[in-house]
């Protein structure tokens, strides 16, 4: 009994020196299976969606291109991503945390099954935001398909993925320094649309039209193949949008919920514009006009309610269709895919209405310490333009290393006989020409 007393107390008083043991950080199941759900969802959005619904847009002849610029770049970015893009994107970089992560996780060094991002497996984390960066260069295809190199292509993947998206990865969604400032960028309209669009505007100036564009129309090959690849899209963001709220809950719930919202209201515009000025509506357009109303959304996912939703969805589809016009038939630049004026502009226009539909009057979920709606805007002002300076700026020297490098363009011949043929040595279509259909 007196050794059960004395032990007691001896343990009483070492309290105060010992203190309470923290108890380590517990993995939350209901979370880490949601975003393991949603890391596959994205990853979806590039192999096969985007694949597909690029490949469709293109001439028979260059299909087969399409599909090896995603399944090649998701196969690179895993790489380089591993070697030192999740470090530099993510990690502590010291004095320049500001502007760039450190090399404390070059080849996942520090990164084990029980080290965690808040209450999820940082392992899933680092995958999840992969995906990201796989899907953000490969949208850029869009802007010089048939007509690059894919020697240029695996050197734009690797001096783009680190000049352009690594830095901006870092300042909103790293601890940089616009995430200082208090950004909103939910998930990705200026990490991934804005960069992903501006480069592209650069690509299609530098590497020039297509042989006989605008004078020859080049209508999609295949609109079915185009369809099924926008479908799949529009189920992958909700992983793009919800995932990144890094938690089954609420916020996860609304991301989804406005993106729906966004995407619907987006294609019915965009639709009525096509009806309105041509007399019918087209399957393309209508799912252009998706894509329009996903991609800008996107930055404001997490701070919009259903109206917030509904506004910038039909604002993507109008004001995105008539930047295809001018971009198209105006200035006679051959962004083959119209990435620019999907994704560049639609960043652009929902990443500044996202400190609009924040505010709680249209059913947002509010500001930050200190922030009103227009202090917020000028921070989202900022944002984009040193998003978009960023972006343009090593863009265009990326690309005139590589034309001085491996040169950008194929040969003329090259581009008539079609990529699939002069680069890969395959067809899309082997049909026997004597086959009854």
């Amino acid at each position: 009994m007196r050794t059960w007393i004395t032990g007691l107390v001896g343990m009483v008083l070492l309290l105060p020196v010992c203190g309470w043991a923290e108890p380590a950080p517990a993995i939350n199941l209901a979370n880490t299976a949601w975003l393991l759900t949603a890391t596959a969802l994205v990853l979806f959005m590039t192999i096969p969606g985007l694949a597909l619904f690029y490949g469709g847009l293109v001439r028979t002849t260059n299909v087969l291109s399409v599909l090896m610029h995603c399944f090649a770049i998701t196969c690179l970015v895993s790489f380089l991503w591993l070697a030192y893009g999740y470090t530099l994107a993510f990690g502590d970089g010291g004095r320049v945390n500001s502007v760039i992560g450190g090399f404390g996780n070059l080849f996942l060094a520090q990164v084990g099954q029980e080290s965690l991002v808040q209450d999820v497996p940082e392992t899933l984390f680092l995958l999840f935001q992969l995906t990201f960066a796989i899907i953000t260069p490969a949208l850029v295809t869009g802007a010089f398909a048939e007509r690059l190199k894919f020697s240029a292509l695996l050197w734009f993947t690797v001096l783009w993925l680190t000049l352009v998206y690594i830095p901006v990865c870092h300042w909103i969604w790293g601890g940089g320094w616009l995430m200082t400032l208090g950004i909103k960028d939910f998930a990705g309209g200026l990490v991934v649309h804005i960069t992903a669009g501006v480069s592209s505007l650069v690509a299609a100036l530098v590497v020039g039209p297509r042989k006989g564009f605008p004078q020859t129309l080049m209508m999609p090959h295949n609109l079915t193949m185009a369809y099924t690849g926008a479908a799949m899209l529009w189920v992958g963001w909700f992983g793009f949008n919800g995932g990144s709220a890094l938690a089954a809950n609420g916020a996860a719930s609304m991301a989804i919920l406005v993106t729906h919202i966004s995407a619907a209201a987006g294609s019915l515009v965009w639709m009525m514009m096509e009806w309105w000025r041509h007399g019918k509506p087209s399957v393309l357009g209508i799912i252009t006009g998706m894509v329009a109303g996903l991609g800008t959304i996107t930055p404001a996912s997490g701070s919009s309610g259903p109206i917030g939703a509904l506004l910038i969805g039909a604002m993507a589809g109008f004001v995105c269709y008539w930047a295809t016009q001018i971009v198209k038939q105006r200035l006679r630049i051959d962004d083959s895919l119209d990435v620019f004026p999907v994704h560049g502009v639609g960043g652009i226009l929902g990443s500044l209405l996202t400190a609009v539909v924040a505010t709680p009057l249209l059913g947002g979920s509010g500001y930050g310490d200190g922030m009103a709606m227009m202090s917020q805007f000028g921070v989202q002002l900022l944002g984009v333009g040193a998003v978009v300076g960023w972006s343009a700026v090593a863009s265009y020297l990326i690309f005139k290393a590589i034309d001085r490098l491996v040169g950008l363009r194929v040969t003329e011949e090259e581009e008539v006989d079609g990529l699939d043929l002069a680069l890969h040595d395959e067809r899309g279509y082997n049909i026997d020409p004597g086959t009854r259909w």
